[in-house]
């Protein structure tokens, strides 16, 4: 039986850094959110216009196809997502039962000081106050690991591939 953890968190959480050594830890392939965006939504939040529900489920729908596919061929994933609230959550749970979390935890002021040092990126820094004001954390019962991103790198991914690989 294959595993599908996500790694979310608002941009600038390290998601992509975190998820990629978790996957190298847990012997799992690795998709990052970001190249499944549509374009449309790269542009709109590259000109620092929130991304509505409306614009987010097609990307949401084709991360939980990715996870769904990993799934049916028995191959261990991890998807770096921000999958910010519950709904989308459930979304990619629909195509990965069992779907296991790891959720970067940070304070505005941290993730906004990471942003300002992230060149080239198409997330645009003035979105970050709608990302958090979007953000529902994970609740007890959807099997989540909550990692504080004070943490260096290799302490949260330490922590995570640990939680992840206790037996459930």
């Amino acid at each position: 039986m294959s595993t599908s953890t996500l790694v979310m968190g608002v941009s600038g959480s390290g998601k992509t850094t975190v998820g990629t050594q978790i996957a190298k830890g847990l012997g799992a392939v690795f998709a990052d959110g970001d190249d499944l965006h549509p374009q449309a939504n790269v542009m709109k939040m590259s000109a620092g216009i929130p991304l509505t529900d409306e614009d987010r489920e097609p990307w949401l729908r084709r991360c939980a196809e990715w996870l769904g596919r990993q799934q049916d061929e028995g191959v261990d994933a991890v998807l770096a997502c921000s999958a910010l609230k519950r709904y989308y959550r459930d979304i990619l749970r629909e195509a990965a039962p069992g779907l296991r979390i790891v959720y970067l935890d940070g304070s505005r002021e941290l993730l906004a000081s990471r942003l300002s040092h992230r060149p080239g990126h198409f997330f645009n820094p003035r979105l970050l106050d709608s990302q958090l004001a979007d953000l529902q954390p994970p609740g007890a019962d959807e099997n989540a690991v909550v990692v504080p991103i004070t943490l260096t790198p290799d302490e949260i991914v330490d922590r995570a591939v640990a939680e992840l690989s206790r037996p459930s």
